[in-house]
Parts: C-alpha cells; sequence; structure tokens
C-alpha cells in the first residue's frame, strides 16, 4: 500500500470501517483450484492474509468470508484458524447473505468493507462504504471500486486491506 496514493475518501470510508467481509477465490487464494486424484479440492492460502486478519481481530473488529463456491470444508477450516465470524460458503444469493450479516452485526453499510475479484461480486460492491477489487480483478467490476490493491489475490491482497484499514483508523 503506498501510502502516497491514498486520497482522503478513501481514508475516511477505512477509517469507519468495523466489519470486512471478502470471497475466497481470488481474494483469500489466487483463484486456481488444485484436485488431488480422488477429486478433492485443495486451494493455496497466504500466511500474510492471515496474519493480518489476526491483526484486524486483536484491533477489536470483525470479518466474514461469502463465496459461492462449495468447498466449504477448506474455507471453514481456515476460516476457523483465523477466527473469522462468518462463513457463507457455497451461496446462491451473496446480496441476501450479506443482508443477514448485516442484521446480525446490527451496523450500517457504510461501515463494512467489501473485497471481491470477479462480477459475482458487484452486487455487494455496490451496497458497502468501501468496494475493493484486487490488483488482478476482472476489469468489468473496477466501475464499482473505490480501491484496487497493489497485490494480487492470494498474495497478501487481505493484508495490504488490512493495513489500509488500521492506517486510517489511526490518521482520520
Amino acid at each position: 500500500m503506498n501510502k502516497q496514493n491514498l486520497s482522503e475518501d478513501i481514508l475516511h470510508r477505512a477509517g469507519k470501517i468495523k466489519l470486512l467481509l471478502m470471497d475466497c477465490d481470488g481474494v483469500l487464494t489466487d483463484g486456481r483450484l488444485y484436485f488431488t486424484e480422488s477429486g478433492e479440492t485443495m486451494k493455496v492460502f497466504h500466511v500474510r492474509d492471515g496474519q493480518g486478519l489476526a491483526l484486524w481481530h486483536k484491533a477489536g473488529f470483525r470479518s466474514g468470508i461469502i463465496t459461492g463456491r462449495d468447498a466449504q470444508k477448506i474455507v471453514e477450516k481456515r476460516a476457523t484458524e483465523l477466527g473469522i465470524h462468518y462463513i457463507k460458503a457455497r451461496s446462491h444469493d451473496k446480496a441476501k447473505d450479506f443482508e443477514d450479516i448485516l442484521q446480525s452485526e446490527k451496523i450500517r453499510v457504510d461501515e463494512v468493507a467489501y473485497i471481491g475479484d470477479d462480477i459475482g461480486d458487484i452486487c455487494l460492491m455496490e451496497k458497502v462504504g468501501l468496494p475493493i477489487a484486487v490488483a488482478d480483478a476482472v476489469t468489468e467490476i473496477f466501475p464499482y471500486i473505490i480501491y484496487r490493491t497493489e497485490k494480487p489475490g492470494g498474495y497478501g491482497a487481505v493484508r495490504e486491506v488490512i493495513d489500509l484499514l488500521l492506517y486510517a483508523k489511526k490518521n482520520v
């Protein structure tokens, strides 16, 4: 995160965030899927994203994953390790799952950031206070975002966002 490139609007929005939501594939992972001979799916997660989430939670904030893929056991295992509060895997309606989380948290939409990478994320990017795309996201979502990470999904993009959020909270 290049602090010189952060606009006052981004810092103002980031300073309000209490809940960080994200897609999984293409955000917490690089989007590639690995399959074993027996057909099991495997995913690779970056340790820096995990450390970032630990810092976010230690600072008293919450997080969640909303993903359309069906690798629920893998996502749940990693999310549990990281202390992620909400796991919505195999989501058929990300907007509804978002509304359920929002009601549970009792917070406003401007207090939520969402990180995505593909067109299935647009429905949430239109709703949240800080819509974010990873560096290697599809270009179709760029009109809907406020911030684009320097790092691609699966390579520390989530950590970059958390560093931004925590920096904004200290400097706004």
